[in-house]
């Protein structure tokens, strides 16, 4: 029974509405403890090894707050870690790459535009480019360019740019900027789980064994921390940019993406200088406002594809499937007559300059290749047209409902 797409989509949403909940903890304590540690204080009473301290006010009540640099004498009885956010966060942004663009990757992964790949390459390729960031971005942290933070940070952008790159020639533009904010979460994660957990874990054993813990654990854990801060701002936008086909459905996107990064380093760098400081330097803001203007433009820029392109792209099997059936006509005519004047190449609808979420819905292959959606926006819900674009006609909607579980019943 295809009403199982309903099932999947509601399974899809679940695993969506945990991955916000979980990222919004983890990079709130990101926020806080960064905020917290370059806002510390030094006091002529503090006790011995303590690096700073710092009073807050919330939610009716004061809290002080202690920093050691390396660790206390003795070890509290109750120590609370900051690990699951992050973890439960990459695990569950792991599992909707793989509802969306596994599961769905004829729609969603491939653009057989590109590059001609089998569905199995596809998933290959994502899943396992999504370690090699992590492994050279290990490998340079460990080497003597960790004593050089700066250098460390411009070549791991130069990594981004080039995954950026990368993925843009293989992948729809949607799953390529999806894939490089999974490729960036992917390191800061492994930061997590690889580096700062297991350096506070030998912190802990020698405070609990009696030994003096070396300085060096905590400063390792830093400098990844620090990374994970410069480098959430931009993931929060790739993970974003599916919902707006000027970010992902340009020539250019993998240099939008790109530039992004700065753009999280930019306003990254003002509100850390503003906690440390109390006066953040304003022309980070000059800069920010400079990029995405830049940004704003190089999505302007259309690829060049035409409509005669689109209808002499050969049909897959799949799509084959959906257009041979006998309700595909009625169905059809349906999609064109309440869809296609938004989810058009050149879209006639007002200001509109693309396609709602880079969707095309103009030829027979258009619309078979995104029969899921239709079904989900336009037949089973009513989500699309917009009510007060077009009203729809119930018998249309019964058409394309009808159309889909055919084609499917069929498979």
């Amino acid at each position: 029974m295809y009403d199982l797409a309903i099932l999947w989509d509601w399974i899809a949403f679940s695993v969506r509405w945990l991955h916000v909940i979980t990222a919004m903890a983890w990079i709130g304590a990101s926020f806080f403890f960064i905020a917290l540690d370059l806002g510390l204080r030094k006091a002529p009473d503090m006790p011995a090894g303590v690096h700073g301290e710092e009073w807050q006010v919330h939610g009716g009540g004061f809290y002080h707050i202690q920093k050691y640099l390396v660790a206390p004498e003795n070890m509290p009885e109750h120590l609370i870690w900051h690990k699951w956010q992050s973890y439960i966060t990459w695990v569950s942004g792991a599992a909707l790459l793989m509802i969306v663009y596994w599961v769905g990757g004829e729609l969603f992964l491939l653009d057989p535009t590109k590059v001609d790949l089998a569905l199995w390459q596809g998933i290959l390729i994502s899943g396992g480019s999504l370690t090699i960031g992590w492994l050279a971005y290990d490998f340079l942290c460990k080497s003597k360019l960790g004593n050089q933070p700066t250098t460390l940070m411009i070549l791991l952008f130069v990594i981004l740019v080039v995954m950026s790159w990368g993925y843009n020639q293989i992948f729809t533009g949607r799953a390529a900027l999806l894939h490089l904010g999974a490729f960036t979460a992917t390191i800061m994660t492994a930061n997590v789980f690889f580096q700062i957990m297991p350096n506070q874990r030998i912190v802990v054993a020698d405070l609990k064994a009696g030994r003096v813990p070396d300085a060096k654990y905590g400063k390792i854990a830093k400098l990844r921390s620090t990374h994970n801060n410069y480098l959430t701002l931009p993931v929060v936008f790739l993970m974003l940019s599916n919902h707006y086909p000027l970010a992902f459905g340009t020539e250019y996107a993998w240099i939008i993406a790109s530039l992004i990064f700065l753009t999280g380093v930019t306003i990254r760098h003002y509100f850390n200088a503003l906690h440390a400081t109390g006066s953040g330097p304003h022309w980070t803001w000059g800069v920010t406002v400079l990029l995405m203007i830049i940004i704003a433009w190089l999505s302007t820029i259309r690829d060049g594809e035409t409509w005669q392109e689109a209808e002499a792209r050969p049909l897959t099997p799949t799509e084959e499937r959906f257009v041979a059936v006998a309700s595909f006509d009625d169905a059809y005519d349906a999609v064109i007559g309440n869809c296609s004047m938004c989810h058009a190449r050149e879209p006639v609808w007002g200001n509109m300059q693309w396609a709602p979420k880079g969707v095309y819905l103009e030829t027979p292959g258009d619309v078979a290749r995104n029969a899921s959606q239709i079904y989900l926006q336009a037949g089973v819900s009513h989500a699309m047209p917009p009510p007060n674009a077009v009203q729809m006609d119930p018998a249309a909607r019964a058409n394309i409902i009808a159309w889909v579980r055919e084609a499917r019943a069929g498979h």
